[in-house]
Order: C-alpha cells, then sequence, then structure tokens
C-alpha cells in the first residue's frame, strides 16, 4: 500500500453533490435541448474541491440503494424522499461518464449505501495515517471527525475543513457523542423520528450532563421537567433503534483498494466532445483549444 506523510483521500458524496447542483442551477440546456444543470453545477463544485483540498487520492462514491439492515429497523427509513426528478436522473450516467473521462475515481455498490462506502475508506486510510476530507453537508459524517478526518461542508461558505472543535461549536458535542445526539433529536432528512420533545439544544444538555444517549434514560426518573421525564422513561427502545440507524458501517469488506484512488490522467479528447455537445464554452477553453461556435454557454 503506497502511503507518505503528504497523502490526503478526498471522500465525495456524489448524489448530495448531485442534487445540490440540480437545484443550485434552476434552468441550462445543451444545444439539443437537454438538461445540463446538474452537468454544469457539478463539475464547477468538483473542481473547486479539489482546488481546495489538493488530495493526492480521490473517490467520489454514489448511493447504491437503501441498507437492508436499516430497512428492517425502520421500514419506512427515508420513505419521504421524493423520486429523483426526471431531468436530473437524465444527467446521472452522464455525470459518471465525465468522473471517467476526467480520470476521477468513482465507485456505487447496489444494496450499500454511500455513507458507509465514505465511512469504511476515511477510516482505512486515516488508519494508516493519511488525512481524509468527506465534502458533504450530510451532518452524519460528523460522527467521524478527528485529528485526520475532516469535513467540507459545501454549505459553509467559510470553506474550511471542520475539525472536532467545529462539530462542538455547531452541535454542543464532539463527534463521539454525535451518534448518540441525532439518536435523541431524529433526523427529519432520513424520516427517522427522534424522543418526542427533544430538540438539538435539549439533547445537547442530556449528552453534557448524563454521558450518553443511555445516561439520560438511566437518569430519567430523577428529571425535573415531567414532559421530558416521561418521554425519556419510553425512549429506550427507539434510542437503541436511532443508533443503529445513524452510526456508519465503516467496516464495508472488499472493495477498490486505496492505491486505485489515485486520479488518472484524463481523457482530453472525450472531455472536448462531452463540453462541445453540453455547449460548455469555458470548459472548452480551459482544455487549450479554440472553441467552433456557434457554442451556447458564453455567460460561463
Amino acid at each position: 500500500m503506497s502511503q507518505s506523510p503528504q497523502s490526503r483521500l478526498l471522500l465525495v458524496d456524489g448524489h448530495a453533490y448531485a442534487y445540490r447542483s440540480f437545484h443550485a442551477i434552476r434552468s441550462l440546456n445543451a444545444p439539443d435541448g437537454s438538461p445540463t444543470n446538474a452537468l454544469f453545477g457539478f463539475i464547477k463544485a468538483l473542481q473547486k474541491v479539489i482546488a481546495i483540498t489538493a488530495p493526492s487520492h480521490v473517490l467520489v462514491v454514489w448511493d447504491g440503494g437503501l441498507d437492508p439492515a436499516r430497512m428492517a429497523e425502520l421500514p419506512d427509513y427515508k420513505a419521504n424522499r421524493p423520486p429523483t426528478p426526471d431531468a436530473l436522473d437524465v444527467q446521472l450516467p452522464q455525470l459518471a461518464q465525465w468522473l471517467d473521462a476526467a480520470g476521477w475515481p468513482q465507485l456505487q455498490r447496489e444494496g450499500t449505501e454511500a455513507d458507509d462506502w465514505i465511512g469504511t475508506y476515511a477510516r482505512r486510510a486515516a488508519d494508516l495515517g493519511w488525512s481524509v476530507v468527506i465534502a458533504s453537508p450530510d451532518k452524519d459524517f460528523l460522527q467521524l471527525v478527528d485529528d485526520r478526518i475532516g469535513i467540507l461542508n459545501p454549505n459553509d461558505k467559510t470553506e474550511k475543513i471542520w475539525t472536532p472543535a467545529d462539530v462542538e461549536a455547531k452541535t454542543g458535542v464532539l463527534p463521539p457523542l454525535i451518534a448518540d445526539w441525532l439518536a435523541l433529536i431524529g433526523d427529519a432528512v432520513d424520516n427517522i423520528p427522534g424522543v418526542a420533545g427533544v430538540g438539538p439544544k435539549t439533547a445537547t444538555d442530556l449528552l453534557k450532563k448524563y454521558g450518553s444517549a443511555e445516561g439520560a434514560v438511566a437518569a430519567a426518573p430523577t428529571i425535573k421537567a415531567e414532559k421530558l421525564r416521561a418521554e425519556l422513561l419510553g425512549a429506550a427502545e427507539t434510542i437503541r433503534r436511532n443508533q443503529q440507524m445513524v452510526r456508519l458501517k465503516c467496516d464495508l469488506p472488499d472493495g477498490p483498494t486505496l492505491d486505485a484512488m489515485v486520479p488518472r490522467p484524463q481523457n482530453t479528447d472525450t472531455l472536448r466532445d462531452m463540453y462541445r455537445r453540453w455547449g460548455f464554452r469555458g470548459m472548452l477553453s480551459e482544455l487549450g483549444q479554440p472553441t467552433p461556435g456557434p457554442v451556447q454557454g458564453d455567460l460561463f
């Protein structure tokens, strides 16, 4: 396994960036009228992330479906999510093709959530002494942050890589308690209900006072607030289930080696054909060849 003090692995939450790009750019089309807003936004976002993090290794990870164990725990897991918009759905295969042409390694495995692969590779690389940056807005990844693993949140305009101190400043607890914090408050995005009446501040206060979610349940009979006491007394099973739901699986077997995540040389001819087809004039220019016109996208 190749490694050096300068080894840095960038793990990109592919679907999160694709959705974010799709909704950030409301209307952009290729000369043939097909949508290109997610394509354009994703490419620009990934180029920016690469520039910020300067990684030696890269992996863009795509969701391959819902985890069967989580579905068994909570059949309504993520059931509140609407289907992928058609205009985004047609762009996702093209994003994968662009990644291949650009030389950026990617991974998608059927029946496995991207979060678990990201957690697995973050731990593998960190155990080798590498630094790791996870590019994602998903708060589940906060549980992974330590002295080697950081988070680049695209919703954070400071563009800094979050440390354990940043996680504590945001949530009130350090990364080892994030799973307990999420187990108490739930996660509306993933359709995981928390303990009734327990919001982020209350969860933080409970964890600071009692040390864990289980500690808060054990101490429930001594809590003076009647409603909170009653909710916690009946919350042991909800908390246990939620911990199973939100705790990332960082020990997935197999998958590509870390050495396979070294970026490859880009296929300039393929990229040129893609940019012409999509009408990305600025990106064509960056490849170093004049663009035969007319080509859409002059504003970019």
